[in-house]
């Protein structure tokens, strides 16, 4: 097979392929964009020479949707609910990094007990991504019974969150200024019963995956990530917490209140498969934990700021005051101002860094809103660490860096 019997989607693919395959010594293969096991819509450019692969190179564009320019045409609090559908997993944390940095831009305020919500949600919202990200790993390499044991308790995330939220997942549940309601009556008891019973599923997982001799032989010493190499790229998250590099923007930066929770970041040295694996399992107690914490202190109170600038009136006040009625049009239909001054906040979503970086121009629409998405980044290491490994290694180092193409690809 020849270079020309393959669809190059540009020329600087062409370039990227080695003098090797345009002599016909390797061959070309296309992994995807259909693939199962590509974790979305992502194309492979695989040079081989047998089964060992050569080169690889990472196409994507499949699911560009201009996200980003057609948030520069809503009105900040519309932009929003656009932010669910970039990482569909982690939903909860897209909302958290808009809303942060729309407050930071404008200085908004956001009382303590919406904080500690967020903070509650954004780590239910890290439990549920984790889970699909073990259920389809291990099911990429062939074990199935993880699949349904991850995704029954996936449901009972989802189940809080709808309780709170009105949806499963696209819950748009924070707002700028704290959150869209307070919870429900019941949602407090719901989480606690919920973090009592995680632990054991965690363990039941531990025991039937992290002794299994099949599991160690695809995961040991295959796709190995120094700890020079993952700084060297940008690499953050679990990814480059499983090369050894101690950086977690909850303790690095802490936002939303997560310096007065106390928990572990855990590390692994070998940055194989299996260290991001094993690093992974680990986060699931320490969300755990965090949530504990914070239900032990939830404080009482507003859960919405009461800065009528940028926060709607309550819903029981448009019934009884004209006032609060214009004022709930004009937010809507004319959105509120923003200075002109840029500002960029990220946070730790479930791949690593999330970075929103929100510019205002005085007018009621963000003049830039650019995001920083971890699974772009660490999709660049993709061809650096499949280099040498068989074919077949690529599914399991493709679910070890945990991408998501609606966070790649915007």
């Amino acid at each position: 097979m020849t270079l020309e019997q393959i669809e190059i989607t540009t020329e600087e693919l062409r370039h990227l392929v080695s003098s090797r395959a345009i002599e016909g010594e390797t061959i070309l293969l296309n992994m995807g964009p259909q693939h199962p096991s590509t974790h979305g819509v992502l194309r492979l450019l695989l040079e081989l020479d047998g089964e060992i692969v050569v080169n690889c190179i990472p196409d994507i564009g499949f699911l560009h949707t201009g996200i980003e320019k057609n948030m520069e045409a809503k009105s900040y609090e519309k932009v929003e609910v656009m932010t669910d559908r970039l990482d569909y997993l982690n939903t909860m944390g897209n909302n958290l990094a808009y809303c942060l940095a729309v407050e930071k831009l404008v200085d908004l305020d956001v009382p303590e007990r919406a904080q500690a919500i967020r903070v509650i949600f954004a780590e239910l919202q890290r439990i549920a991504s984790h889970f699909v990200w073990l259920a389809t790993h291990l099911l990429d390499l062939g074990a199935m019974s993880v699949f349904f044991y991850a995704f029954n308790q996936r449901e009972r995330i989802f189940d809080l969150m709808e309780m709170a939220g009105g949806q499963r997942m696209m819950t748009t549940y924070f707002r700028p200024g704290g959150l869209w309601r307070d919870v429900p009556a019941g949602w407090e008891e719901g989480v606690r019963e919920l973090i009592d019973d995680l632990p054991r599923h965690f363990e039941k997982y531990e025991a039937l995956i992290s002794k299994n001799p099949i599991f160690l032989d695809r995961t040991k010493n295959i796709g190995v990530l120094s700890a020079k190499d993952a700084l060297a790229w940008g690499v953050t998250g679990s990814t480059l917490r499983g090369s050894g590099v101690n950086y977690d923007l909850r303790k690095a930066e802490p936002y939303s209140g997560y310096e007065r929770y106390d928990f572990d970041v855990p590390l692994a040295s070998e940055g194989d498969v299996y260290a991001r694996y094993w690093v992974r399992m680990k986060e699931l107690y320490q969300s755990v934990r965090i949530i504990r914490q914070a239900l032990d202190t939830l404080p009482g109170g507003p859960f919405r700021s009461n800065n009528r600038k940028f926060v709607p009136p309550p819903r029981s006040e448009l019934g009884e005051s004209m006032e609060a009625v214009i004022h709930h049009f004009k937010l809507w239909t004319e959105g509120f101002p923003a200075p002109k001054n840029s500002v960029y906040l990220p946070v730790e979503s479930p791949r690593g860094e999330l970075g929103v970086l929100l510019e205002g121009d005085g007018g009621p629409k963000p003049y830039r809103c650019h995001w920083r998405t971890p699974s772009f980044v660490n999709l660049q290491i993709l061809p650096k660490i499949s280099k040498g490994c068989y074919v077949a290694d690529l599914v399991a180092i493709i679910g070890s860096i945990d991408i998501v193409l609606g966070d790649t690809d915007r």
